[in-house]
């Protein structure tokens, strides 16, 4: 899918969900890393991640982005804590955060309640403990 198409999905889910158009352009961004989407209010384009393209939940990411775009003409709460955002994005069924891309890489457990952590990169079980019981970790799997 190359960004005509992008844009041409992007203005068919926006005419079906919100019954308005999508006037800019929506690109491909392969800089980003963990999120799905942005929005721009600047001049008001979107950038996907093409990394998350062939999801499943991939128009729910469109979906979320929309939501931004749509709020921010409408001089409305469009920044993820505002009210309006989060009804609008319960309304019409959009991801609140992105899917994970890859599973974490290491599991550490707590020995005392036993509590899981995943995390991709190591961490220095001397220096950090249990968030809920502050006992010692312990690395499960590597």
């Amino acid at each position: 899918m190359n960004d005509i198409e992008l844009t041409a999905r992007v203005r068919q889910l926006s005419q079906a969900k919100f019954q308005r158009n999508f006037e800019h352009e929506a690109r491909w961004n392969s800089r980003l890393r963990s999120t799905g989407g942005r929005f721009f209010p600047k001049d008001l384009h979107l950038d996907f991640n093409p990394k998350m393209a062939d999801l499943p939940d991939f128009d729910k990411i469109i979906l979320h982005e929309l939501v931004h775009y749509h709020l921010y003409r409408a001089h409305r709460g469009y920044k993820h804590g505002d009210r309006d955002f989060k009804q609008l994005l319960a309304q019409v069924g959009g991801s609140r955060f992105a899917p994970a891309l890859e599973a974490p890489k290491l599991i550490y457990h707590c020995r005392n309640c036993g509590a899981y952590y995943p995390r991709q990169r190591k961490l220095d079980i001397k220096k950090y403990r249990c968030g809920k019981c502050h006992g010692k970790l312990k690395l499960k799997s590597v």
